[in-house]
């Protein structure tokens, strides 16, 4: 059988993982060439993934590697020009999320995309992937809850982490920018409707550096929807028991609750503490089965024609809502969201 031959651009945390799926997981993908700017990178991924073909010049890649398409895991400030040149190039696109980070390069994407109808774009929220959430979705479809009116989502990174966060916290966009855009995506999603307006505050109560920074270590958004509906959305970076992401679906004929304990799995501890239940340690851990659908979908829209589900759009929209999201954080008051 014919594989897809993919080229990953970006081999950090996450480009590990997205790598390592291709290269032994996704039976219809082939890992054939890899990008870094990092040497140390490029030796990971001859060495660990086999890549005969590594680059350190994005656009050389494009123009000599074999390969069909291309996955981008870059700093995301890369993400609108890199999509722009592989498709140009011919290739298929993955992007990871956000799109862009600021409007004007979403729509240098949104434009990219736009000429090459022939050709698969993808972007990486991966949380519609997730076995549980997919679920959720598949019940409110079916009318399990009656209409959906209220998403509650929660994210808060592990305390074990903060140190890295107060690192980038200057450059970071600010704490709704850089953690809110997927509970953003998934109200959108679960409510199937677009918020008009949100109020936003935040607060910081343990790690000065962050307001020193210009960010806060939590943050709060009221969301209200063209259709009536609301969303609220908590983020933050001091969780004390692991990495806390739970969101809750209302409806009027009921609701939907996922991961209320961000259990590591099914096995409960029975010891002095009490009995207890391990969490996840982080993003990468959680939702790993959730990366390796979204690639494997990816690939199997790429080798069938079908169009993803996923557009360039819902990437756009969602940094307008976290763009607006800041504005009110930092105003304090009611922003009115456009579009």
């Amino acid at each position: 059988m014919k594989k897809v031959k993919v080229g990953i651009a970006g081999l950090g945390r996450l480009g590990k993982v997205h790598a390592n799926n291709i290269a032994f997981k996704i039976p219809n993908a082939e890992l054939t060439a890899a990008c870094s700017i990092m040497p140390a990178e490029l030796e990971y991924a001859k060495k660990e993934l086999g890549v005969k073909e590594v680059y350190s010049d994005y656009r050389e890649m494009l123009e000599k590697a074999d390969i069909d398409v291309v996955a981008i895991v870059t700093t995301s400030g890369e993400h609108c020009w890199q999509i722009a040149a592989a498709l140009d190039a011919g290739k298929h696109v993955f992007s990871d999320k956000p799109l862009g980070v600021t409007v004007e390069e979403c729509k240098l994407a949104e434009e990219a995309v736009e000429r090459h109808p022939e050709l698969a774009f993808f972007l990486g929220f991966m949380r519609r992937f997730d076995p549980s959430y997919a679920y959720a979705k598949k019940k409110i479809e079916e009318g399990a809850i009656g209409t959906p009116y209220m998403v509650k989502a929660t994210g808060i990174d592990p305390e074990a982490l903060v140190e890295g966060a107060i690192k980038f916290a200057a450059t970071s966009g600010g704490i709704f920018i850089d953690m809110a855009i997927h509970d953003i995506d998934l109200m959108r999603w679960f409510l199937g409707s677009d918020p008009v307006e949100v109020y936003a505050t935040g607060a910081t109560f343990k790690h000065p550096e962050f307001k020193e920074a210009g960010d806060d270590e939590t943050g709060v958004a009221m969301y209200r929807c063209e259709n009536g509906a609301l969303g609220f959305v908590h983020v933050g970076r001091t969780a004390a028991h692991g990495y806390h992401v739970e969101t809750e679906i209302i409806g009027t004929e009921g609701s939907l609750r996922i991961s209320p304990v961000p259990e590591k799995n099914l096995c409960m501890i029975y010891d002095k503490n009490g009995a207890v239940v391990e969490c996840v340690s982080g993003f990468p851990e959680r939702f790993a089965e959730s990366y390796q659908l979204e690639m494997q979908e990816f690939i199997n829209c790429v080798e069938s024609g079908r169009k993803p589900e996923v557009t360039v759009y819902d990437g756009t929209k969602s940094t307008q809502i976290g763009f607006a999201t800041t504005e009110a954080w930092k105003k304090g008051g009611i922003v009115k969201i456009e579009y």
